[in-house]
C-alpha cells in the first residue's frame, strides 16, 4: 500500500482482508506515510540552505566561501545520507572532502564524501574507526576552513570512541545495558557523552577554530541540542547526571568495571565542555521533532477527520503509553469526547522498554501497539498504531505495529497470548502472524516516534 506521492511508504499486510476495517487502516496508513515525508531531511535541507555565486546561505547565516580554503562535511547517524546527498548537491566539487558513518543497510553515491558502515544500536569495530578517522580529520581543520556537521540521530552508536581505559566491548556492553534500563534517550546519552572521546562536545573542540555549521534532524523531545548532536556542540550535562542515573537504574553492578571506574574516578578531571561561546559555532535543526505529527496531522485534516496532536513529549513504558491511547479511544466512542467522531489524535515521542530475565524480540513501538490492542478489543470504529521514523523499530526489522478491535480475538483465535507476549518483550512475531506489523524499510528521517489513534464516524459494536 503506497501513497501517491510519497518517496517512503508502508509496506504493508498481504493479507489485509482478514481485517474488517479495511478503509479505516488505509486511512491510518496515508496519514503515517505523509507523516514520514514531512521529516524528509533531504527536502528540508534543499529548503534551507542555498549556494549563489560564492555565497552559502544556511537559513540566515550567510558564508562567503571565497574565506575558506577547504569545506569538509563530517556526520554519522540515521538521517544523515539525505543530508549529505543534499549538500552534495548543492555545493558539489566545491566540498573539499569529509567521512559520514551510516547505518549497516544504507546504500550511499556519495562523490565527495568516504563513507563507512557502522552497527545500530549496538556499536561494531567499523563505526569505530570511523569515529577515530573523523577525529584525526577534525584536528587538522584550521581557521580557514569550514565545516558541516551532519550529525544525527544514532550516532551514540555510529560513532563509538571509548574515553581513555574503555575498550570497545566494554561499550557495547554499556549499550546495551542503557537501552535495556528503561532509562529515557536523554539519561542514556547523559551516561554514553561521559564515556566517549568524541561526543560531548569533544568533536567540536577539535575541529575549533574552524567555521563548525551543524545541521540536524531532532529525535530528542523538546530538540536539546547537545542530545541530539552531541558530538558537535557543547554539553548541559555533567559526571554528577550521568552518576544520578546509574544510580536511580542501579546499573553500577552491572557495568563494566572499567566504565564504572570512569564514572566514579577516572573521568573528573575530563568534564566535556560546556561552552564555546565567541567560537565560529552555528547551529541549525533543519527538522524539528515534531515535523511528523504536524505532517500527520495536516493530511488527516485533508482526508475529513478532526485531527488533535496530543503531545510531542509522550514518554513512559511502551505499553502504558498504549494503554493510554486506548483509554482515548474508548472514550470517544462512548461519549465524543475530548473530539466528536470521525477524529484523529496523533502524538510524538520516545517511549521506553524496561526489560528484565528472558526476553524475546520487539520494540517500543510494537509493545505500544499490542499494549493497546487489549484495551480496544470489540471496538469496530477504532485503528491506533505506533512506528519508528527511521524504520526500525528496536533491533528489528519492522519499523511498528498497527491494530484494531479485532486484534485481540483474532489472537486468541490462532492461539496466541497477548498478555504473555507483552510481558515477554516478544511482540514482534505475534504482530507478524496477525499481519498487524508495518514495514517501512530505512526511511531517510530520524524524529520522534509516531503515535496514531483514528475513530471513525461508525458506532462502536
Amino acid at each position: 500500500m503506497k501513497s501517491k506521492s510519497a518517496p517512503v511508504y508502508i509496506k504493508n499486510w498481504e493479507t489485509l482482508t482478514h481485517h474488517g476495517n479495511i478503509g479505516l487502516r488505509e486511512d491510518a496508513v496515508d496519514i503515517l506515510d505523509h507523516g514520514l515525508i514531512a521529516a524528509d531531511p533531504y527536502r528540508a535541507t534543499q529548503e534551507l540552505v542555498s549556494l549563489k555565486g560564492d555565497q552559502l546561505r544556511v537559513g540566515n547565516l550567510s558564508l562567503d566561501l571565497r574565506q575558506y580554503e577547504r569545506v569538509f562535511v563530517f556526520g554519522a547517524g540515521k538521517a544523515t545520507l539525505p543530508i549529505a546527498q543534499a549538500l552534495e548537491d548543492i555545493l558539489g566539487s566545491r566540498i573539499t572532502g569529509g567521512l559520514v558513518v551510516l547505518k549497516k543497510g544504507n546504500s550511499a553515491d556519495l562523490k565527495q564524501l568516504q563513507v563507512i558502515y557502522g552497527a545500530h544500536p549496538v556499536p561494531d569495530e567499523e563505526g569505530h574507526r570511523g569515529a577515530q578517522l573523523m577525529y584525526q580529520m577534525a584536528g587538522e581543520c584550521t581557521q580557514k576552513d569550514l565545516v558541516l556537521a551532519v550529525i544525527t540521530g544514532g550516532s551514540s552508536a555510529l560513532l563509538p570512541l571509548p574515553a581513555e581505559g574503555i575498550s570497545l566491548d566494554d561499550k557495547k556492553k554499556v549499550n546495551q545495558l542503557l537501552l535495556f534500563s528503561g532509562a529515557d534517550i536523554k539519561q542514556i546519552n547523559t551516561v554514553r557523552k561521559h564515556l566517549s572521546g568524541i561526543k560531548g562536545g569533544w568533536l567540536a573542540k577539535q575541529i575549533l577554530p574552524a567555521t563548525l555549521v551543524n545541521l540536524t534532524v531532532s529525535d530528542v523531545i523538546g530538540d536539546p541540542l547537545d542530545y541530539i548532536t552531541g558530538p558537535s556542540v557543547a554539553d548541559t550535562s555533567t559526571f554528577d547526571d550521568a552518576r544520578q542515573v546509574m544510580d536511580e537504574y542501579e546499573l553500577w553492578d552491572q557495568f563494566p568495571p572499567s566504565a564504572a571506574k570512569y564514572l566514579r574516578e577516572d573521568g573528573q578531571n575530563q568534564e566535556t565542555p560546556k561552552d564555546f561561546t565567541g567560537q565560529p559555532l552555528h547551529s541549525f535543526i533543519v527538522v524539528e521533532s515534531a515535523a511528523a505529527c504536524l505532517g500527520a496531522a495536516k493530511r488527516a485534516k485533508a482526508l475529513g477527520y478532526q485531527s488533535m496532536i496530543l503531545s510531542t513529549f509522550l514518554k513512559g513504558e511502551a505499553k502504558d503509553a498504549g494503554v493510554f491511547f486506548a483509554s482515548i479511544a474508548n472514550e470517544i466512542s462512548l461519549f465524543d469526547r475530548p473530539m466528536a467522531r470521525p477524529c484523529v489524535i496523533l502524538a510524538g515521542g520516545e517511549n521506553t522498554v524496561t526489560i528484565h530475565g528472558d526476553y524475546g524480540i520487539g520494540g517500543p513501538n510494537q509493545e505500544f501497539a499490542l499494549g493497546a490492542g487489549l484495551e480496544i478489543s470489540g471496538l469496530e470504529n477504532v485503528v491506533i498504531a505506533s512506528i519508528d521514523t527511521d524504520g526500525a523499530d528496536g533491533p528489528t526489522h519492522m519499523t511498528g505495529g498497527m491494530v484494531d478491535g479485532s486484534t485481540l480475538k483474532t489472537s486468541k483465535s490462532l492461539g496466541m497470548d497477548l498478555p504473555k507476549a507483552i510481558h515477554k518483550h516478544n511482540a514482534t512475531p505475534i504482530l507478524e502472524q496477525l499481519c498487524d506489523a508495518i514495514f517501512t524499510g530505512q526511511t531517510g528521517t530520524n524524529i520522534n516516534d509516531l503515535k496514531l489513534l483514528l475513530v471513525s464516524s461508525t458506532d462502536s459494536k
